[in-house]
């Protein structure tokens, strides 16, 4: 229950969603890195991906079809596969499967991606984290 709560949070959960090799602008967390601050461990490597980019980032999932993505699930655009789930679960409060992956940036922004259930690939969508907001 404790980690549908926080996926339908928009949570990341260290060990699945972020680790050690895992940077704050590839994980979305850019708003609690301070350049301006002074030196820390990493800057210079944070720094170095701002000007040549990240080749991975970290995405909200909606399922658009009936199924429920797992961790490790593959992540597919068109006959290319983009990326990975690093956590996922039905939602109990959106009633559809949710999840958080990596994929290239090139398909951070594409409304239309899937996910490989089983044998089969299920429709989904790059959405806005959280998923669930209360009172909207």
């Amino acid at each position: 229950a404790r980690d549908t709560l926080r996926l339908e949070a928009g949570y990341l959960l260290y060990g699945n969603d972020i680790e050690a090799e895992t940077t704050p602008l590839e994980a979305g967390l850019q708003r609690l890195v301070r350049f301006e601050g002074g030196p820390f461990v990493g800057r210079e490597a944070l720094r170095k991906q701002q000007v040549e980019g990240i080749k991975k980032q970290l995405v909200g999932i909606r399922m658009a079809g009936a199924g429920i993505p797992r961790h490790g699930y593959t992540i597919w655009s068109d006959e290319q596969q983009v990326g990975v789930v690093t956590s996922g679960t039905q939602s109990p409060m959106l009633g559809i499967g949710i999840a958080l992956g990596y994929v290239f940036p090139s398909c951070a922004d594409s409304a239309q991606l899937s996910i490989a259930i089983r044998s089969r690939r299920v429709p989904a969508t790059v959405v806005a984290r959280p998923f669930y907001q209360a009172g909207k």
